[in-house]
């Protein structure tokens, strides 16, 4: 790093490095970014007067070995993304960039783990204490999670399901030694504040991805272990707007079944894709006398709508329970042919 660039700000190398990059590459990165960020930004490069070929490459060349940082940490971690780094620019210019990209990104703890298949997880966590394997699970990606729960005994289900969602605090401490006995080679790198993870959109997400008779099985537990919890995660479960998702002869038993009233509440703040969908399964007289319904209905609060949709969904979950309709879900077993 030049003297000239050491003395830049962030905010600046990064004014200069869009510059450098021309108006088309700069715009397509302003869709990604705050409106904040946008504005600061842009006064930024609206005060540089000239980009010296020296700087100019030296921010290109800077911003190119953190990207290739970035793309080794989820290759395969902090480790290997230090050792291939220190390969290529040396020990010294890898540390600084490990520790510039630390330092602005925290790397969630299993990092590792979310690359890992399934089954291999399984193998090493299925005989480790549910409180572990709970934590472990509230660390992958849902679909992972939802694979190893299902493949869990069914007596072990329901509490690790509820672990992790009346999980909230976990040391640094306790998440490094499990991590470390899960992949020794792996440096884990967050911060020393305690870490919240966990919780009920947590064991939402990993129900979402396990087949029917697990997630049935598992809330059947749920609701003599702890009645309340069992009835917030069904209500998370499946939402007014995850209606798109069935099929069209499920969505005209759904719309015979519901009040028309709790209907029109529900289409008022619902998306256009939603209305759509509502619309075309429903017969011609029906739909023109809705959308005149609508566009005259005045405000209305959003407890109401938010309670017709409740209800509209208790109705969804029933008659799948019935069997008479499908929600397509993980696991294999609902893919609708």
């Amino acid at each position: 790093m030049s003297r000239k660039e050491r003395g830049l700000t962030g905010k600046q190398k990064a004014a200069l490095l869009l510059i450098s990059l021309g108006p088309e590459v700069s715009a397509n990165v302003y869709k990604h970014l705050t409106e904040e960020e946008i504005e600061r930004l842009t006064l930024e490069i609206s005060a540089v007067k000239k980009v010296e070929p020296e700087v100019k490459e030296q921010i290109i060349e800077e911003f190119h070995n953190i990207a290739l940082a970035q793309d080794y940490i989820s290759q395969g971690g902090i480790g290997y993304a230090k050792t291939i780094l220190e390969k290529a620019l040396g020990p010294e210019q890898a540390q600084n960039i490990i520790n510039r990209l630390t330092s602005s990104l925290q790397v969630r703890p299993f990092d590792f783990a979310r690359k890992a298949d399934p089954s291999q997880i399984l193998n090493f966590i299925q005989n480790e204490h549910p409180q572990t394997i709970a934590l472990i699970l509230s660390y992958l990606e849902p679909q992972q999670a939802g694979v190893i729960l299902s493949s869990l005994p069914q007596e072990m289900q329901a509490d690790i399901a509820r672990r992790i969602a009346t999980m909230e605090s976990t040391s640094p401490e306790v998440i490094s030694e499990i991590e470390a006995v899960l992949e020794r080679k792996l440096s884990s790198t967050f911060t020393q504040d305690y870490t919240e993870t966990g919780g009920i959109d947590t064991v939402v997400e990993v129900l979402n991805g396990v087949d029917r008779q697990t997630e049935k099985t598992i809330l059947d537990a749920l609701e003599i272990q702890d009645p309340e919890l069992a009835e917030e995660i069904k209500k998370r479960m499946f939402v007014f707007e995850d209606i798109v998702t069935l099929d069209n002869r499920s969505i005209q038993r759904v719309i015979r079944d519901c009040d028309n009233e709790d209907l029109l509440l529900a289409m008022k703040v619902c998306s256009d894709e939603v209305k759509e969908i509502l619309f075309r399964n429903m017969s011609q007289r029906m739909a023109e006398t809705f959308k005149e319904e609508l566009e005259i209905m005045g405000p209305v609060r959003l407890r109401d709508v938010e309670e017709a949709q409740t209800r509209i969904v208790s109705i969804i979950r029933r008659l799948e329970e019935a069997g008479e309709i499908i929600i397509a879900r993980g696991g294999g077993d609902d893919v609708i042919v």
